[in-house]
């Protein structure tokens, strides 16, 4: 079998590299291999790196989330679309329930949410609710491990008073990737693959990459010495 033209290494742009974005570049590849490894690479950490998000809210003294609370600005909907925005690490494997609670006048934060030493806040200064001088907000949030996009009717809540939100915990919010040519030697008809990812820094875009790649690998492997494993579905 003839062999294929392969990188060596994964080069890294040193220069724009952060805790948050990486450019890599793979080069050279065989034609049509950029594509096909960049659309699955891409497919990959936007869907199946594991993050935390808030699964489910309670709001004191209100039961659904079409629903005013008397001195806080924001209604409830509102308040639940910031909280999507605020941004976790969990190192706890079960589901953590934070509080929060808060009396006007105020501003309240992401970091006015109480936790314990298993949760940290990567966006503390994102806005939650604005109350004034007769506003109170006690909050219970459900703080859960998962992968990629959840539905509301998918997560599941300790009590009916709890309501629950759509999730999104991947902690890669973008993904980008190009396909241009290269040269090996006097051939021009190769391919070069450029990877740019964004997180949230709860995963540097290194370890996103690795995990990605593991990921791929392993299911690849299942394919290997197909002959001796098949069996009738």
């Amino acid at each position: 079998m003839q062999a294929f033209q392969m990188p060596t290494l994964i080069e890294c742009n040193i220069d724009t590299l952060t805790d948050r974005y990486g450019e890599f570049v793979a080069q050279p590849l065989e034609r049509g291999w950029g594509i096909t490894l960049g659309n699955a690479l891409r497919r990959i950490l936007l869907s199946s790196i594991e993050g935390a998000a808030i699964t489910a809210v309670r709001v004191e003294g209100v039961l659904h989330e079409f629903t005013s609370i008397p001195g806080v600005l924001e209604d409830v909907t509102d308040i639940i679309l910031n909280l999507k925005a605020v941004q976790f690490i969990s190192h706890a494997e079960e589901a953590k329930t934070l509080r929060l609670s808060v009396k006007g006048p105020a501003e309240v934060k992401a970091r006015d949410i109480q936790h314990d030493g298993t949760v940290r806040i990567l966006n503390p200064d994102a806005p939650i609710a604005t109350l004034n001088e007769e506003g109170t907000l006690v909050l219970e949030l459900v703080l859960q491990r998962g992968r990629g996009y959840v539905p509301a009717e998918a997560n599941t809540v300790p009590d009916p008073v709890f309501i629950p939100i759509d999730s999104i915990h991947s902690p890669v919010q973008k993904v980008n990737y190009e396909v241009g040519e290269t040269r090996v030697g006097e051939a021009t008809d190769y391919e070069r693959l450029k990877l740019e990812v964004w997180t949230n820094g709860a995963i540097t875009p290194q370890q996103a990459l690795n995990l990605a790649g593991t990921l791929m690998t392993q299911h690849l492997d299942l394919y290997r010495g197909l002959r001796k494993k098949t069996s009738r579905p």
